[in-house]
């Protein structure tokens, strides 16, 4: 990143695992710093009890919110309107939004709308909707230990890692990314074509596909061609890559 973000982290606890918080922390840090992390639920009922010492170690805020109708989940509201306080302090940078639950499209949407950068956590069963309204949407079946190893995912974790996007639907995207990102001598930067490829697919993700980074994964694909440069008077490669 070229910036620290600040960031709020805002958990729906009833539609995410306590098992993964260490994990999907140590991704959002790779993005920003979590100067607000809160976790909201009813936390009297028994299938949420078990997570309050995990929240306690990570140094996360549990947010009480009882139901106070059968049926009806307060837990969104109650999110909502935090982020929404949170946005008008002006004092964060984004947001990551935990959460599979497609209600929660319309407060990604509205917080992108402020210039605010939003980052999605949820299951591969999360709506196309919600995926689509976050900036990057990163399924958290990936972020479990052992999910992703480097040369491809782990026999343990074949299943969990069926990708989410079709391989196909990924080769036409990022062959548009690249084809875009393209310059005179037919080469686009690699670092570009990601952002692009993001920019249309928000989901994308190498680890999704077993690669640890985009350019293991790009190496692997048979139309397309790469190329490393160095600058001069400097020890980083930069990647090229170009349709073949």
């Amino acid at each position: 990143m070229t910036k620290n973000l600040n960031l709020a982290v805002l958990i729906d606890a009833d539609n995410a695992q306590a098992s993964i918080i260490k994990e999907l922390l140590a991704e959002v840090s790779t993005y920003g710093t979590a100067t607000v992390k809160r976790a909201y639920g009813d936390w009297t009922t028994p299938n949420l009890k078990g997570g309050k010492e995990t929240l306690h170690m990570m140094a996360i805020q549990p947010i009480q919110q009882f139901g106070y109708t059968v049926g009806k989940n307060s837990t969104d509201s109650s999110l909502i309107i935090d982020a929404m306080d949170l946005l008008h302090g002006g004092k964060l940078d984004g947001f990551c939004l935990v959460s599979s639950d497609s209600d929660f499209t319309r407060l990604a949407t509205r917080i992108r709308e402020s210039g605010l950068a939003v980052y999605g956590f949820g299951e591969k069963t999360t709506p196309a909707a919600f995926v689509a309204a976050c900036d990057k949407f990163i399924y958290t079946e990936i972020l479990r230990p052992g999910a992703v190893q480097s040369g491809g995912a782990t026999k343990t974790a074949a299943n969990q890692l069926r990708p989410p996007i079709s391989m196909g639907e990924a080769e036409e995207t990022l062959r548009k990314a690249i084809a875009a990102a393209t310059r005179d001598d037919g080469f686009a930067p690699l670092g570009q074509v990601g952002n692009l490829i993001l920019k249309n697919m928000p989901a994308f993700d190498s680890r999704n596909y077993g690669c640890d980074k985009l350019s293991e994964l790009i190496r692997r694909l048979p139309f397309v061609e790469v190329k490393e440069a160095s600058a001069e008077n400097s020890p980083h490669v930069h990647l090229y890559v170009r349709l073949k």
